[in-house]
């Protein structure tokens, strides 16, 4: 089996999991496991691979969720309990009396938080900070999450620009160059991506007031007040523990810092959390602790069993083999001629041949505007590692610099990070949301796609990047 034909079953694999996702046939989960699994089925009949391999695939897919999976678990019970102790309670009427009636300040604000919450790069963790916090006014507000979502991820997406992010540190390495030297030139696009997402909050916040959302819109007349039934009221009120609100954001805050610290894995803050925060709360009962893990282990498993089919995934489409059978890391630029290719690999060589040549003196224009849709393709190690050294090994053959090519790259394509059903992160922020993967894509793929075009010319009026 060719390496071409490889890269074309890979990108049907991922035709049709978007196909069947964007059809509600079947949950991200199960679409995750069913057709990588076959893909990597064929490579072993086909001679690709051996059939241990498939083995070594799934073991690397789950070493890259499993981190975020765990973080998911936590942070879904860490975020129930303090909404159980009534802590988010508080926090709403504060935000409310700020922005009032306000469907553009929610926006606006949606976005400021996105902004500072993602100054350390860690797209997760941003999730768990805004998406717990704006989601129930957004609710209150009958104002759509898959917008909450949009805002942020635009947010996210510029701030992701930073030296210390994965995209830029990760194309500063392939270029050969510091971090720090790769975000100087991509400064000026960043803080005109910030003025462009505030502007873009405030459009979706007109869009929503449109609907007839807002403490006293046309929604809220029709619909009534977000209100529980009275089952539930009586049971948040046997949970809530409004003396202990100042522990309780205390103990976020705290959180919250461990985060931005970053000595530990994601997930162990909010493991340390959810045991302070229980047992603070809600004393020595097991009985009662028992009870609380229950009222959010639902969601919990959900979001946690995408992630683990997202492991299946990206481990069959992602890992390459060396000669000895070995998996040779994503991160690794230097395959040696005798590898087995990854499927993405073998897919961004497909975009290397059918590329046509008259296009090649505008390298870095084509590969901006296909990065949107190329990101719902590869993981972020997989277009940075393996793609962006072709494309850089083909400008090279037109005339074309470097230092375009991955500006191109690193800018558009980081605009849609966060709608890459690649990226577990947007799993976990749709999965706080409780939003379908498909209608997060559906909502912001457009908008993404039209942002990343105008930075491209922002950088193009600024002589960054070339025609």
């Amino acid at each position: 089996m060719t390496e071409t034909v490889v890269g074309l079953l890979g990108l049907l694999c991922i035709v049709a999991i978007v196909v069947t996702l964007f059809q509600s046939k079947t949950l991200p989960s199960i679409a995750f496991i069913v057709f990588p699994f076959i893909l990597a089925m064929i490579l072993v009949l086909g001679g690709y691979i051996p059939l241990d391999g498939v083995e070594s695939m799934i073991k690397t897919g789950f070493n890259s969720t499993a981190p975020t999976a765990a973080l998911f678990v936590f942070s879904v019970l860490y975020f129930g309990i303090m909404t159980d102790a009534g802590m988010f309670d508080v926090i709403i009427g504060k935000l409310m009396k700020l922005v009032g009636n306000s469907v553009i300040g929610v926006t606006v604000m949606t976005t400021v938080i996105a902004l500072i919450g993602h100054l350390d790069g860690g797209g997760a963790s941003t999730f768990c900070i805004v998406v717990p916090s704006m989601l129930p006014v957004y609710k209150k507000m009958h104002m759509r999450p898959t917008t909450l979502l949009r805002v942020s991820v635009l947010a996210m997406g510029v701030l992701n620009l930073m030296p210390w992010s994965g995209p830029t540190a990760r194309a500063a390495t392939v270029l050969g160059i510091e971090a720090s030297d790769l975000w100087s030139t991509l400064l000026p696009i960043q803080a005109f991506g910030i003025v462009l997402c505030l502007a873009h909050a405030a459009l979706a916040g007109i869009q929503e007031q449109k609907r007839g959302t807002g403490l006293n819109g046309r929604l809220a007349q029709l619909e009534g007040g977000v209100v529980l039934d009275k089952a539930a009221q009586e049971a948040q009120n046997d949970l809530a523990r409004p003396k202990l609100f100042a522990f309780n954001i205390l103990l976020t805050l705290a959180v919250i810092a461990l985060l931005i610290w970053d000595k530990f894995p994601s997930y162990v803050p909010f493991m340390l959390g959810v045991a302070a925060s229980i047992l603070v709360n809600y004393g020595l009962d097991s009985k009662m602790h028992k009870k609380i893990i229950n009222l959010h282990a639902g969601p919990a498993l959900m979001m946690c069993s995408t992630l683990m089919g997202a492991a299946v995934l990206m481990g069959v489409l992602t890992t390459s083999f060396d000669a000895s059978g070995a998996v040779i890391s994503a991160k690794s630029m230097d395959i040696p001629a005798d590898a087995t290719l990854s499927v993405v690999r073998c897919l961004a060589n497909i975009i290397r041949d059918i590329l046509p040549a008259f296009l090649g003196t505008h390298l870095a224009l084509v590969i901006g505007v296909l990065s949107v849709p190329l990101a719902l393709a590869f993981d972020t190690d997989s277009y940075f590692y393996g793609m962006l050294p072709v494309m850089i090994a083909i400008g090279q053959g037109f005339g074309v610099q470097a230092l375009p090519i991955a500006v191109a790259m690193v800018v558009c394509r980081n605009c849609a990070t966060f709608i890459s059903p690649m990226v577990p992160a947007t799993l976990l922020g749709t999965g706080l949301a409780d939003v379908d993967i498909k209608d997060h894509i559906k909502c912001s793929f457009g908008y993404v796609w039209g942002f990343s075009i105008l930075c491209m010319i922002f950088a193009i009026a600024l002589g960054i990047m070339p025609l």
